[in-house]
């Protein structure tokens, strides 16, 4: 039951933005079918015992993938799918909880959650940077044959 609940809040927060930053409404679902393929992928990956920042970063490369995949098929921009399908990966509850530490000066706890989102943005980056260096060595060096 809890995988179809992440399942189903994924796809909303990714469609969501989606509208929120004006995609087309023909990509929302594509848009929030990219968001909720990332987040099913991390969740499974934290669920076997990974640690979240390779997660992020596997997830973010799947969303990279299909971002690419999807911006052929539709004939849209890459970026509307990427950012989209990016947000349920985003740390933002801890981002929060590291700043409410800061302010209750709990430093000690602040500074470990304000690492940790840094590892976890890196992670993003570092995901949908790999992806799109592969997308260009694929487009580079064709198949022959």
């Amino acid at each position: 039951m809890m995988i179809i609940t992440q399942l189903i809040t994924s796809f909303i927060a990714s469609a969501g933005f989606g509208v929120l930053f004006n995609a087309p409404r023909q990509a929302l679902v594509q848009c929030g079918l990219v968001g909720m393929s990332g987040w099913i992928l991390y969740y499974e990956l934290v669920l076997l015992g990974m640690d979240v920042v390779p997660a992020t970063i596997f997830g973010a490369m799947l969303v990279a993938v299909l971002s690419q995949i999807c911006a052929k098929v539709f004939k849209k921009p890459i970026i509307i799918f990427n950012i989209s399908g990016i947000i349920p990966l985003v740390p933002g509850g801890i981002a929060y909880d590291a700043m409410r530490h800061f302010v209750e000066n709990d430093y000690y706890t602040a500074v470990q959650l304000s690492a940790k989102v840094m590892l976890l943005a890196g992670g993003i980056a570092i995901g949908l940077m790999f992806s799109e260096v592969m997308n260009q060595v694929i487009k580079k060096f064709p198949a022959r044959g």
